[in-house]
């Protein structure tokens, strides 16, 4: 009877080991999401030019993933590059914004439209306009695509300040396969997460509608994640690069063999 009952409390003894390990590993990643998502969508802006980087697309505090035409996919990002259709661009002929739907939709039916959801998404410190859970008032960006911080305020002039970039700009999808996309299709590559980011306002001017080939963010260190994020909605939308413009990724990437695609998940 001893032996069986030594057996039993070491058996239970392991067990609590094993639970208190789960719980442990659960509260790490909580609080690391907590953090990331309070400090700001792009800290690593801040980063070293090499080496691989990594943001969350989706805050499940307040959003919802889009459904894509196919799943982003996951891995390295130049396995995910050498998947990708090697084409031509295809003529601009038909091309307006409203092929991709109107403006800033409320797609996951959040309650928000996308660009207060990028707002709080990327933005620390966020506050919100009087009796409003939803408009984005004020708050610091850790600017991706310069490294800079903005102080955003809403406001007539100054709201341009910080604006939401298509990572995949609407104009370049539309000509490397978005026009065989649904209408559906193209409203949701619009208003997708993965493909949106707070941006300060004359970098995102000044990178229009270019591809990688013709156009990379100033700061070095925000460089891989931003190709491999390019390659994850292509991939996402069934979308293809150019000769040049997959050229220009291989670069980049070269600094990060390690770099991952971005995913939703």
């Amino acid at each position: 009877m001893s032996t069986t009952w030594s057996a039993y409390r070491r058996a239970r003894r392991k067990s609590r080991q094993a639970w208190a390990a789960l719980a442990l590993a659960a509260a790490i990643a909580v609080g690391a999401t907590s953090c990331f998502f309070t400090s700001g969508q792009f800290a690593l802006s801040e980063g070293n030019a090499d080496g691989p980087t990594s943001a969350a697309v989706v805050d499940p505090s307040f959003m919802r993933p889009v459904d894509p035409v196919v799943p982003a996919p996951s891995g390295l990002a130049i396995d995910a590059l050498e998947r990708l259709p090697v084409k031509g661009r295809a003529a601009k002929t038909g091309y307006e914004r409203t092929e991709f739907g109107e403006a800033w939709l409320d797609v996951d039916r959040n309650g928000c439209d996308t660009r207060n959801d990028i707002l709080r998404r990327d933005l620390r410190a966020v506050q919100f306009t009087e009796g409003s859970d939803c408009r984005v008032a004020s708050g610091t960006l850790r600017e991706p695509y310069t490294g800079h911080t903005i102080e955003f305020h809403r406001g007539a002039e100054t709201s341009a300040e910080v604006q939401i970039d298509h990572v995949v700009a609407l104009a370049d999808a539309w000509q490397k396969g978005a026009q065989q996309l649904t209408a559906k299709q193209r409203q949701s590559l619009a208003n997708d997460p993965l493909n949106l980011v707070a941006a300060d306002g004359p970098a995102n001017t000044e990178k229009s509608a270019s591809d990688a080939a013709s156009w990379l963010p100033p700061n070095k260190a925000f460089r891989c994640h931003y190709v491999a994020r390019q390659i994850s909605v292509k991939a996402a939308y069934t979308l293809w690069v150019t000769q040049a413009e997959k050229d220009a990724m291989k670069r980049v990437l070269g600094s990060c063999p390690g770099q991952q695609t971005v995913t939703a998940s």
